[in-house]
């Protein structure tokens, strides 16, 4: 009887530490995922600003430069 409820706790025991690592894993991958989302969009948004300033820079002075 002993060994039988020692084997039971056991296979709770594994199962409830195998739900806990499922569950810690999840959210770290989604807590990392959701980092590294937001970095590239930024970075995306970044370049694509970057990129759009750069043209109207480009016809502002063209433009200045023209009526000169």
């Amino acid at each position: 009887m002993k060994s039988l409820t020692k084997k039971l706790y056991r296979q709770v025991w594994d199962q409830v530490r195998n739900q806990v690592r499922c569950q810690i894993v999840d959210q770290v991958r989604d807590q990392v995922w959701e980092q590294v989302r937001r970095q590239v969009d930024n970075q995306i948004w970044r370049q694509v600003d970057n990129q759009i300033w750069r043209q109207v820079d480009d016809e502002i002075w063209g433009e200045a430069l023209e009526q000169v």
